[in-house]
This record gives C-alpha cells, structure tokens and sequence, in this order.
C-alpha cells in the first residue's frame, strides 16, 4: 500500500487528543452485539435455516445497510486507491467472507458457549503475529492479560464439563478457523487503517464477502424463501445489531488501541452471552463461570493501566502525519 492520504472525518479522533479508553468502550460494544447475535443465530438454525444461508443473509443485508448509510452520510469514504484494491480482496476473503462461515458453522455444529470459546483463541494467535512478524514485544501486563482472558473464556463458557471427545469434530475444526480467521482479520485491518477510515475498510471488506458468498452460494438464494415476520426480525437483528455495529464498532477499537489489545478486551463476549442467559433465560452462571468472569474483566483493567498511547495504533500514525503536514 502506498504512503498514507490523511482525510479528516467526523469518526476520526482529534489529532491533539487521542483517548485510547474510547477503543476500549468500542470494542465493549462490539462484544456485547457479538453475544446477542451469535444467539440469534443459534435461534435462525433451529428454525431450519443454514449455516450458508444465514452467512449469506448477514453478508448481504448488512453491507446494503453500511452502503446506504455511508452513501447518506459520508459519501467521501467510499473514495479508495486503485492500487489498494487487491489488498481489500484479500481482506474480504480471508478475513470476513472466512471469518463468517467458519464461526457460524462452528455455531451450527456446537453449542454457542463452545464455539465463543474457540474463537477466542484469537488473542494468542494476534499476539504471537505481532511478536514474530511485526517484531512487537509484549509487556508483562499484556502477557498476563492473554493468560487471564483465554482461562477467563474456558471458565465462563464451562469447557471444564465438556467432554471433547463426544464433540462435534467438524464444528472444532470450524471453531478453531474461525480463530485464526479472525486474528487475521484483525491484524489486517489494523494494516488498512493507517491508510483508511475504519469504516471505509470495513465497508469494502463486507462488499467483497458479500459478492464472493452470491457466487459461492446461490445469488440471493436464502433471500428468496418465505420467512415469517418473527424471522425477518432476528434476520435483521443479525445483520445490523450482529454484524454492521459490532465490526464497525470493532475496527473503531483497533484504530485506537491495535488488534491485541482490542481481540482481548472482545473476550467479554461470553461474560455477556452469559448475563443475557441470566436476564432472558433465566439461566444461572455456576461458581467456576463468575471466577472467569472476573478473569477476563480483570485482563481488560490491566491493559490499561499505564498506557497513554501507541505510537503504531493507526489512528495515532494518522494524526502524526497530520501534524507533520506542510501548512
């Protein structure tokens, strides 16, 4: 990718004040979407409907909504390099289009806690990337912080029940893809926006998922049957509440304080899933699941002790560059 373009936007943070606990905040949000989606997915798979379909409804649905939105309210974004459209193939690919089917699927073949679980294995592959090719080093805080999350997650989603071998061996293997789909995502993401508006790289990312999934899939396939208005609810809950706030929500995060930090603070997701059992479900976490909880809201607290900034985060890069400008 060539020399970053600076574009000043409404979403990007003031150039003399970058809040890193706003990335924070972000990815809260994304989690707690996160965890109501992967319910309402589960709910759209009982009902009879695919684990293509559904990626192939969320795709669809949510990038028309991004699309609409950006062409009321920021049409300037749309605005990308020629020279960068390979790389947002890629994104698309490897990242979005991948990240979807293996995660629903694995949802589709296990149960939601389950598949959580193995997606946040996500952190360690994200950090393993960033200190072998990025030459990153990991402060201990960071490192304890991966430990308490990943434990927090195994806890919370009650794997110590859980025998492995009477498991669905294909949603494992979906599981632990949709991992290392994510992380990939992620990093390169992260990459995208030293250049890009978060949502911009988002955008782009969806609209190659999308068009790749109505060729892989039937085009507008699962568009086409007759749902009930009950469905058309939570298919819609899932595009926009599930899919277009969360990944946005996301990215928003890692632009201010990169893909470790952001993947490992994502790792409430379960700890919500588990509140929203509690309050719709009447579902209560057992001793062993709260001591996870507190794992896992314990890493997020540590990754913020003592940081201002990072000097790579992209939304930090962008207002160097900005300030280093000729007048």
């Amino acid at each position: 990718m060539q020399k970053p373009v600076v574009e000043k936007t409404s979403f990007e943070p003031n150039a003399s004040g970058i809040n890193p606990r706003r990335g924070y905040g972000f990815v809260i949000l994304a989690a707690t979407c996160w965890a109501a989606g992967g319910s309402a997915s589960k709910f759209l798979f009982n009902g009879g409907i695919t684990p293509f379909q559904v990626v192939q409804l969320r795709l669809t649905i949510s990038t028309t909504i991004l699309a609409l939105w950006l062409l009321w309210r920021h049409r300037n974004l749309f605005r990308i390099d020629g020279k960068d459209v390979p790389y947002f193939l890629v994104l698309g690919t490897l990242g979005m289009a991948a990240v979807n089917i293996a995660y629903l699927f694995a949802i589709s073949r296990l149960n939601v806690a389950v598949a959580i679980l193995l997606e946040y294995l996500a952190p360690i592959f994200i950090a393993l990337h960033a200190v072998v090719f990025m030459r990153d080093r990991l402060t201990a805080l960071m490192k304890v912080a991966i430990i308490c999350a990943v434990a927090g997650c195994y806890l919370v989603a009650g794997a110590y029940n859980i025998n492995i071998l009477n498991m669905n061996i294909a949603g494992i293997i979906s599981g632990l893809l949709a991992a290392l789909t994510f992380a990939w995502w992620s990093v390169h993401g992260e990459y995208g926006m030293r250049r890009y508006n978060p949502w911009t790289v988002l955008f782009y990312a969806m609209l190659v998922a999308a068009v790749e999934w109505n060729i892989l899939h039937p085009p507008l396939e699962s568009l086409l049957h007759s749902y009930s208005t009950r469905i058309w609810f939570w298919i819609m809950f899932i595009a926009i509440i599930g899919t277009v706030l969360p990944f946005g929500f996301y990215y928003e995060g890692i632009n201010l304080i990169r893909s470790t930090r952001a993947s490992i603070t994502s790792t409430l997701e379960p700890i919500l899933a588990g509140v929203f059992a509690f309050i719709f479900l009447n579902e209560v976490m057992e001793p062993l699941q709260l001591v996870g909880g507190a794992l896992v809201i314990a890493a997020v607290i540590l990754l913020q002790i003592k940081q201002a900034h990072d000097e790579k985060a992209p939304s930090y890069m962008k207002a160097q560059a900005e300030k280093e400008k000729p007048a």
